[in-house]
């Protein structure tokens, strides 16, 4: 069979990365969004339901049925936003068990279970009357998304080319930001932010799990998961996977110490070390993109725009607009990653970020004194979406499978997913309470982390396009012992 192949990218590969990305990262992104339309509806919902037996079916009579308080209603619905978090630190940190139990795309495949069980308890919260089963599904897709987050980025740079693992590794940021963009739209009054339609908006998260659960089985495993961790030398040797997925065997990376295809290895002794097991030494990492302060601007980007001065409606426009910009600066940063490299457009970012936080904190000071400062917030608040889009935001999923050796990397990736998903919570749960106390100075936390931020990854971050894991662990190893910056 002829398979046209472009750059090392065919049919049979793309579909491998839709089927990875689409399933994972969609459903990573819808869940980041999908929550901002209907939370009014939910909390007028809620100002419905007994307070008296935690959300269930109220048997009593009106005349005893005893009702929530505006104070009851906040937390609970604070609550159901950050237990998401919670699930997502979980599942992060499983990310190794998953990867090692169950492979990377066996792991990808039994992490859609929980999504399957959280959209069962979206799709009938409101028939049964109970908040509880929103906060349960909250938590389970959680843990869902979190496992994606470490799954998915290793499944994607173990099966690309090293000319295209950048690009490639990409692929799950962008889908995110398109999921993001898609879950504000579909929940807009016009279309599934109803109050009787509520529901079925979040339910829809089963749709990215059954596309998986169709498409993946029929996807090939990672050849460094066989190689390694199931000991099938032989298969992953003889290209099965390349044959598969990049088609007629083209191996690009061969005498590169298959960096993402079949390493070229020997027979192995299993009495003697292997060249395709490096060290496992844990290096340093840079996947911190939630303590930069985008999280406050995703969550919080409306409450921001009001705080500017905007209207309601411009604040709803305004946010629309951030997310089709999102999305538009992660497609420039899937070309640009294996251009200039990893660590130039990390540094770019993250430096853009920084003057515009500076920029949007002085704005935000100055908006009594003239009304054309509240629309220069809104480019601010858009231009910071971009700069993190051009490194930060994609960058980190899949620089630490480039970063560590195979049998290091899915602890690695468990290290980081649930580092970042913390981060994601202590930025949801503390932002708003920190703004109402110290009001624009919020963002100056922001500017400090951001210029730590900068400082480490100038210092200790490699730059590791087109290079092998082998190329990258003895950089790490002369770092540590000649005492050089890598």
């Amino acid at each position: 069979m002829v398979i046209i192949s472009i750059g090392g990218l065919n049919a049979r590969l793309a579909f491998a990365i839709a089927a990875a990305a689409f399933g994972s990262a969609f459903q990573h992104g819808y869940n980041l969004g999908v929550m901002n339309a209907p939370l009014g509806l939910i909390e007028d919902w809620l100002n419905e339901t007994s307070s008296t037996d935690s959300g269930l079916n109220d048997t009593m009579s009106n005349n005893t049925r005893t009702y929530m308080d505006k104070s009851e209603t906040t937390m609970i619905v604070s609550i159901i936003v950050s237990i998401y978090c919670v699930g997502g630190m979980i599942g992060g940190s499983l990310t190794g068990f998953f990867a090692n139990r169950f492979g990377r795309k066996g792991g990808l495949l039994v992490n859609n279970i929980f999504a399957i069980i959280a959209a069962i308890f979206f799709g009938f919260c409101k028939l049964a009357n109970s908040y509880v089963m929103i906060i349960i599904a909250r938590f389970f897709i959680g843990v869902n998304n979190g496992l994606n987050a470490g799954l998915a980025p290793m499944y994607l740079s173990e099966i690309a080319p090293v000319n295209l693992r950048g690009a490639i590794g990409t692929v799950y940021q962008l889908v995110v930001t398109i999921s993001i963009l898609f879950s504000q739209i579909l929940g807009l009054e016009s279309i599934l932010g109803t109050v009787d339609l509520w529901p079925i908006l979040l339910a829809l998260t089963a749709l990215p799990a059954v596309f998986q659960l169709v498409t993946l089985p029929i996807c090939p495993e990672s050849p460094k998961y066989l190689l390694i961790n199931k000991d099938e030398a032989i298969s992953a040797q003889r290209g099965e996977f390349l044959q598969r997925a990049r088609g007629n065997g083209r191996d690009e990376e061969r005498g590169r110490g298959g960096q993402a295809g079949a390493p070229r290895v020997p027979a192995r002794n299993h009495d003697q070390p292997d060249s395709a097991h490096p060290s496992g030494d844990l290096h340093d990492d840079d996947d911190r993109p939630a303590l930069s302060g985008i999280n406050a601007v995703i969550f919080f980007s409306t409450k921001i725009y009001l705080a500017a001065g905007l209207s309601d409606e411009a604040a709803l426009n305004a946010t629309i607009a951030m997310g089709t910009m999102n999305v538009l600066m992660t497609i420039c940063s899937l070309v640009m990653v294996e251009k200039f490299g990893r660590k130039t457009l990390m540094l770019a970012g993250l430096f853009g970020m920084l003057v515009d936080v500076l920029l949007l904190f002085i704005c935000l000071l100055l908006k009594d004194y003239a009304s054309w400062i509240s629309f220069l917030s809104i480019f601010l608040v858009i231009f910071f979406v971009v700069m993190f889009a051009v490194g930060p935001g994609s960058i980190p999923w899949f620089l630490v499978t480039e970063l560590f050796a195979q049998n290091a990397r899915p602890v690695a990736s468990s290290i980081a997913v649930a580092v970042n998903w913390t981060a994601a919570f202590i930025v949801g749960l503390g932002f708003l309470p920190i703004q109402e106390v110290i009001g624009p100075y919020v963002f100056l936390i922001f500017v400090i982390l951001l210029s730590l931020f900068i400082l480490f990854t100038w210092k200790k971050v490699p730059e590791t396009k087109g290079r092998s894991i082998d190329e990258i662990t003895a950089m790490f190893k002369q770092s540590a012992y000649g005492g050089n910056s890598v």
